[in-house]
């Protein structure tokens, strides 16, 4: 019975891969209940490599070409199963291939801002993303880290795996740069390659090789990218608060002298004069000297009628609800005004 047995069973002679150009990565070859005959011929064509797995071990791996299939090409099986050399018969083994083809256009990007330390703000929070691309190297770890005993193993199993790599390793790819955030636009080349050496490692250990990484784009969250553009817009880049400060009051001038010219009076008049530039010049100075002499913005006009205290008042209120004043300064002039109405 057990010789009928032998002789009904199927032995396979050809082994070799056709890829679908599906994405896969790994496939095992369907052995069911076959054996592999000795001396059968092993086909892997270029972009390919087989790996032989006996009880869960590694035991062979085969490049690129035709191989025959004996005692002597299967030298670590051969000593696994611990063979004679002239033994030659069917053997069992489990044979995978594997696509080395570089996996182009896999995309990573930060769904949500990533901190980084930047040495001309101390710390920014920006988004990027790009492309990378990568293939099998090493056949042995791919198998034992990554593929196992699957049936079959796809670019999408593993790709949220290899975009968290990617996301992992920015703020080590920004150090590493060295370039400062204000330059990352301007040097996304720069960028990637240092990107691809702080994250290669990584890919290594899985038995990859990361063979190209792209940025397409650097950004800040919205409200920071706000507050950037002011200072650039300023031209004060790397210089004092004060000046920041300074900036800040002579943009809210317009607005100020907006809510003046509403409510009539010396305000309004001096808008209409132009005299609203000259304010607006006093009240950065004041600020930059660290608001010491807030009590010069009451005499940037006399004030003598009281729809004119009333008004100078209204323009006290505005510049302490946009933070400019403080609340004591505010009570302390409103006080002083209110005094000349009596």
């Amino acid at each position: 019975m057990a010789l009928m047995d032998f002789i009904k069973k199927q032995f396979i002679d050809i082994l070799q891969w056709t890829e679908d150009g599906d994405g896969t990565l790994a496939w095992r070859f369907p052995m069911a209940d076959m054996e592999i005959q000795h001396g059968a011929s092993l086909t892997v064509r270029e972009s390919q490599l087989a790996v032989f797995v006996n009880e869960g071990q590694v035991a062979d791996v085969f490049g690129p070409g035709t191989h025959k299939l004996t005692t002597q090409t299967l030298p670590v099986l051969t000593y696994l199963k611990n063979w004679d050399k002239l033994f030659e018969s069917p053997f069992k083994s489990d044979v995978y291939f594997l696509s080395t083809r570089q996996q182009m256009d896999q995309r990573w990007g930060t769904s949500q801002p990533v901190a980084i330390r930047d040495k001309d703000f101390g710390a920014v929070r920006l988004r990027a993303f790009g492309n990378y691309a990568y293939r099998i190297k090493d056949a042995k770890a791919f198998h034992s880290q990554v593929s196992g005993t699957r049936e079959r193993y796809t670019v999408a199993d593993l790709e949220g795996q290899l975009r968290g790599l990617m996301l992992q390793h920015i703020s080590d790819g920004v150090a590493q740069s060295g370039i400062p955030f204000l330059d990352l636009a301007a040097n996304q080349v720069e960028f990637a390659k240092a990107l691809q050496a702080a994250t290669a490692p990584a890919f290594e250990a899985l038995g990859l090789e990361l063979t190209s990484v792209t940025v397409q784009n650097v950004s800040l969250p919205e409200e920071l990218q706000k507050i950037l553009d002011q200072r650039i817009g300023m031209g004060i880049i790397g210089q004092n608060m004060g000046a920041f400060m300074q900036y800040q009051t002579a943009q809210s001038i317009p607005e100020l002298a907006k809510g003046a010219g509403s409510g009539g009076g010396i305000a309004s008049e001096a808008v209409g004069l132009g005299a609203g530039v000259a304010l607006g010049q006093t009240l950065a100075q004041q600020l930059g000297q660290g608001l010491a002499g807030v009590g010069t913005v009451a005499q940037a006009a006399p004030v003598s009628k009281p729809d004119d205290i009333v008004a100078m008042l209204e323009k006290l209120g505005d510049l302490k609800a946009k933070g400019i004043l403080t609340d004591e300064e505010f009570a302390a002039k409103k006080a002083d005004l209110l005094k000349k109405l009596g």
